[in-house]
């Protein structure tokens, strides 16, 4: 299996947002990958507080380090680009990290 950084939006509405993100895991692990969400995972009752800055950045970090053993990041974007989206897009450009656009929609 492929090991995969899952990227979706999560601030704003969450609770649309963390669907959306539950079903992009659905499809990356349909299409043979093994994807990670760390945004999904740190932000979960008693783990992190999104709300709190430090916190965020300390999720925001631990997610990022997956690119030392994924071999790509897949972007689901149906909802659009979140900031956190952008930056993370950037570092893997800077990088020359592999990584790829997806649309739910798309994909029905």
């Amino acid at each position: 299996m492929r090991l995969v950084i899952l990227e979706s939006p999560y601030a704003g509405d969450v609770e649309g947002n963390v669907l959306y993100a539950r079903a992009c895991l659905r499809d990356s692990l349909l299409r043979g990958e093994a994807p990670i969400a760390s945004h999904l995972l740190y932000t979960q009752a008693g783990v992190l507080d999104d709300a709190l800055p430090v916190e965020r950045v300390l999720g925001i970090d631990a997610g990022l380090a997956w690119r030392k053993v994924a071999q790509a990041a897949v972007f689901y974007v149906d909802l659009g680009w979140s900031n956190g989206m952008i930056a993370a897009r950037e570092l893997y450009i800077r990088e020359n990290f592999q990584w790829e656009v997806r649309s739910l929609e798309a994909a029905a």
